[in-house]
């Protein structure tokens, strides 16, 4: 049994379990294919890919700082072969991701016989990049091991002419390349889509970067003028907090002193990645009260609000970062500790006023955060807008979206899943049987179904006597169908009108909310969550009340109180039951109903006369009073759907007496007809259903 993920059971030639990168982790391996090289060689080859690489991040990484990881490559023998492997963890940061495919194929160009692979959680993301121009073999189902980086170009091994679609596994790719290097393809405009976000590399990683000014403590200032990267731990210290986290900035709680306390406060730029400064500045959170008095302060003394609260939150961030436990065995906490210690043991001293004046100062713009939605509006329909709506990239990208997008809006040819039905690969459809199916799929059993309906009409026609007019019929037929396709078409043409309607009011509606601002738009949101909230509230009372109608009529009609005929025999017995009921006023075809001592037998109740008739069923009033006592009878005393119904009809009914003579330890039956006789009039009813 596959399960669909490639993994085989044990007896179906188990390999273990499939491997799986972790969310956010791009992984890269490169390989030296040269047959001439021996085992020596190709090892000297590949430590001259990680000088080259080395290179390369001196020459463009200088100010870098890199969301969590950054681009390392390893070693490592594996199946009798060296090879070159790493991983890096981009976060939230994917233009790390963009920077390691640069610098990949940028050292391509110099290493001829590397063979490059780059893959991620998402797996072959540089065909998912190029996933509208991709031939129709080109299925994620096959792409695995098939997309390579080799002399600066992206190579496709394509599938062998009696080769089925199916992944290739690392080894026979291995041997493709090394046998037949001839073998993977170019393609062009696949190559062209793939790599289209490497067109502003290596301008873009300094424009990934962003310098703002802030009032930060001495020794937080001190910290990251020694190491500008440590911003990117204390920041995901702060963006991940936790409440032990949030305990360690309150000294009375944690009971340990403050390694970066809020104070002793001096301005000094600061370099951020424009992703950690917007995670930083977009968190919302409760400072404890010594970080909230440093905020006012600040705010006091002149700084921006914005900015002041930018520069504790990165100050509560590194705090988190040095005193947690979680993040003891990283390398910027290890050498933080370093270089605290050095101030300790005064190897090391806090810079002054002077010092810090001397330091470069850089303020960049931050209108790449603010986004016009008009502008943002004309970009989404493909108008293009004239001042931008934000980040130049973040433009380039939607703009080659939305070009994608209209693009297949152009194309005649396709349908609604990409192409028509007639031309779409046999690897798109997904024709497997169902064995734990019984039933087959509704378009084809729909055609089976008009198809056995036409013979079955054909076949009964040809048993049917002729007609006796075959023009009239056939007018008859004519007129009957075009009244009905007359009719249809009119149920059509206004449910079309009614859907269009509907839509332009839609289009109206939405235009409006679009052009509102965020705050309106908010409170917007909450009342329609309100209303829906209120709506499920009101059909679950809805449901509640069915549920208890429907328990109220299934215990009346268990006591019979809705059966407004009973038998006679069952009469009979009821009346056995309760005392002594004699037949009065036989004229009006009812019976009068008197009641005496229990100990008397029962007469014979509604007989015309002693002539042997049928007995005849009393009144349906009689019949209903009756049952209703009975069902209020069974409550026994408690709650219940019989009593309620007699309170909403204004009778309320005294306690059984059968209950009061057996709370007292009463047993004789007769002093207790006497009560119920002379208590009170409907007490007589209560003797009754006894």
């Amino acid at each position: 049994m596959d399960s669909g993920d490639g993994l085989k059971w044990f007896g179906e030639g188990f390999d273990g379990f499939p491997k799986k990168l972790p969310e956010d982790v791009v992984e890269y391996i490169i390989f030296i294919i040269d047959a001439r090289l021996s085992d020596i060689q190709t090892r000297e080859r590949l430590q001259a890919f990680q000088r080259a690489l080395q290179d390369l991040k001196k020459k463009f990484l200088k100010e870098y700082i890199w969301q969590r990881d950054e681009i390392r490559l390893d070693l490592v023998r594996e199946n009798d072969r060296w090879l070159l492997k790493g991983q890096t963890n981009y976060g939230d940061s994917v233009a790390d991701e963009w920077l390691i495919v640069y610098f990949l194929r940028e050292l391509s160009k110099e290493f001829k016989d590397a063979w490059i692979r780059i893959y991620d959680t998402d797996g072959e993301f540089l065909l998912i990049e190029a996933a509208n121009a991709l031939p129709k073999w080109l299925t994620p189902e096959v792409a695995e091991h098939r997309v390579w980086i080799n002399t600066h170009r992206l190579l496709i091994v394509p599938l062998g002419k009696e080769e089925e679609p199916a992944p290739l596994k690392l080894s026979e790719a291995l041997t493709i390349l090394s046998d037949t290097p001839g073998r993977p393809q170019q393609y062009l405009k696949v190559e062209k889509e793939a790599f289209h976000r490497l067109n502003n590399y290596p301008n873009a990683i300094s424009e990934n970067q962003h310098y703002a000014t802030l009032p930060l403590p001495r020794k937080v200032a001190h910290i990251l003028h020694m190491n500008p990267s440590y911003i990117s731990s204390a920041v995901e210290a702060f963006y991940l907090r936790d409440p032990i986290s949030l305990r360690l900035l309150q000294p009375e709680k944690s009971k340990t002193a403050l390694i970066f306390p809020p104070e002793d406060f001096v301005s000094v730029s600061v370099r951020f990645t424009k992703v950690l400064y917007a995670q930083l500045l977009g968190q919302h959170w409760n400072p404890p009260p010594q970080y909230e008095s440093a905020i006012d302060s600040l705010v006091k003394s002149g700084h921006p609000q914005e900015r002041s609260e930018v520069a504790i939150k990165l100050s509560a961030g590194l705090q988190m970062l040095a005193s947690h436990s979680l993040f003891a065995d990283k390398k910027a906490v290890r050498e933080i500790n370093l270089l605290l210690e050095d101030l300790e043991t005064g190897d090391d001293t806090l810079p002054t006023d002077t010092e810090i004046a001397a330091w470069p100062k850089r303020e960049d713009d931050e209108s790449w955060l603010d986004i016009d939605f008009s502008e943002f509006e004309k970009e989404l329909q493909g108008k293009g807008g004239d001042k931008g709506f934000g980040d130049k990239n973040a433009q380039d990208n939607l703009k080659k979206m939305v070009e994608r997008f209209n693009t297949f809006l152009a194309d005649d040819e396709a349908g609604h899943e990409g192409a028509e039905a007639d031309e779409r690969d046999p690897m798109d459809e997904d024709n497997d049987s169902d064995p734990g199916r019984g039933w087959e799929d509704p378009e084809h059993s729909s055609d089976e179904d008009e198809k056995a309906q036409t013979g079955a009409s054909a076949s009964s026609s040809s048993t049917k006597p002729a007609p006796q007019s075959k023009t009239q019929t056939k007018s008859k037929a004519a007129r009957t169908e075009d009244e009905d396709e007359d009719s249809e078409t009119e149920s059509e043409e206004e449910d079309q009108a009614a859907i269009d309607a509907e839509y332009a009011e839609y289009e109206k509606y939405f235009e409006k909310y679009m052009t509102l601002p965020p705050h309106e738009k908010a409170m917007l949101t909450e009342d329609a969550r309100e209303l829906a909230r209120a709506q499920d509230a009101e059909n679950e009372e809805d449901k509640e009340i069915q549920k208890l109608t429907e328990a109220m009529e299934a215990e009346l009609f268990g006591h019979g109180a809705l059966n407004l005929n009973p038998p006679a025999d069952k009469t009979s017995k009821t009346l056995k039951s309760a005392g002594k009921a004699n037949k009065t006023d036989k004229g009006k075809g009812k019976a009068k109903v008197s009641f005496s001592e229990p100990e008397d037998d029962v007469e014979e109740i509604g007989r015309e006369g002693s002539d042997g008739e049928n007995e005849e069923l009393l009144d349906e009033d009689f019949n209903l009073v009756q049952n209703m006592l009975a069902a209020f009878k069974g409550q026994a005393g408690a709650a219940g759907p019989a009593g309620n119904m007699l309170r909403a009809m204004g009778i309320q009914l005294p306690q059984d007496a059968d209950d009061e003579v057996q709370s007292s330890g009463s047993k004789g039956k007769s002093s207790v007809g006497e009560g119920r006789a002379s208590d009170n009039p409907m007490r007589k009813q209560d003797w009754y259903m006894k």
